[in-house]
């Protein structure tokens, strides 16, 4: 798990550097290619680029970053679900087959929400001795060992999603900012011309629809991807949890499940 992150952390920085430079080439040459050529489009995505004032780049960068850390989330959110309903299967194919609880601990994926469970489990039933047995129901100390398991990983889990809640909300009204400020240099560009012409006020409308666009487009995967990994967390959450009750029974006394 800890490989997984850092090589997505490595791959969210260049992938952000990457397309930051890669924006700005293509914006570059799209304007270039304009003034060239002769009948091509002046209000593309280039020229919003480059005859953008900073208010305008800045509210594309926030979106592009948006963008890019809300996949990052994504991708790496569910890769960190994937790795938990395998750790589902293996640990009923080779935890309960295993001779000892002992054994099965140590055929899990020693990075795996289920061996982090069960192995704390385990360590709270041979720590249960002295004072402490004669003081507190054996149940209710592995209950305890496993709710704060429970708390930790779904922690872990959660980590992102405040990020992909906060994008969904907020892109909206950035590419709305977006807009406004794109109306107001049309309002001005009017001003400054005396008449309405079309060619005065194209430019700033054209950057206000893109900038709406934008922000819908940044905003809609954030909230769809919020919605479909908070539904995956709690599947998660329930084989944890059901691993965790035919654990208990085992360390009560009981007979292994049935597989």
């Amino acid at each position: 798990m800890n490989f997984n992150a850092q090589s997505l952390q490595k791959v969210f920085f260049f992938l952000s550097s990457f397309l930051l430079t890669t924006f700005s080439a293509f914006a570059d040459e799209e304007i270039v290619k304009s003034s060239a050529s002769e009948g091509s489009n002046p209000y593309g995505l280039g020229s919003l680029w480059m005859q953008g004032d900073l208010v305008a780049k800045l509210t594309l960068l926030i979106l592009l970053i948006m963008s890019i850390g809300s996949w990052y989330i994504l991708i790496s959110k569910l890769l960190e679900q994937n790795k938990i309903f395998s750790s589902a299967i293996q640990a009923r194919n080779v935890f309960w087959s295993s001779p000892s609880l002992h054994q099965g601990v140590e055929a899990l994926d020693q990075d795996g929400a289920f061996h982090y469970v069960s192995e704390t489990a385990v360590n709270a039933k041979n720590d249960y001795v002295g004072e402490l047995a004669s003081m507190v129901p054996l149940n209710i100390w592995i209950e305890m060992a496993f709710n704060r398991s429970f708390e930790n990983i779904q922690a872990k889990l959660s980590i992102g999603m405040a990020f992909l809640a906060t994008v969904g909300s907020t892109a909206p009204f950035i590419g709305l900012f977006g807009t406004v400020w794109g109306i107001y240099h049309a309002l001005t560009a009017i001003g400054i011309a005396g008449q309405a012409s079309i060619d005065k006020v194209a430019g700033p409308v054209g950057e206000a629809l893109i900038m709406t666009a934008l922000g819908l487009a940044v905003a809609v995967p954030a909230v769809l991807g919020y919605n479909w990994l908070l539904r995956r967390n709690k599947s998660a959450m329930e084989k944890v949890h059901s691993f965790s009750v035919d654990l208990e029974k085992v360390l009560l006394g009981g007979s292994k499940p049935t597989l």
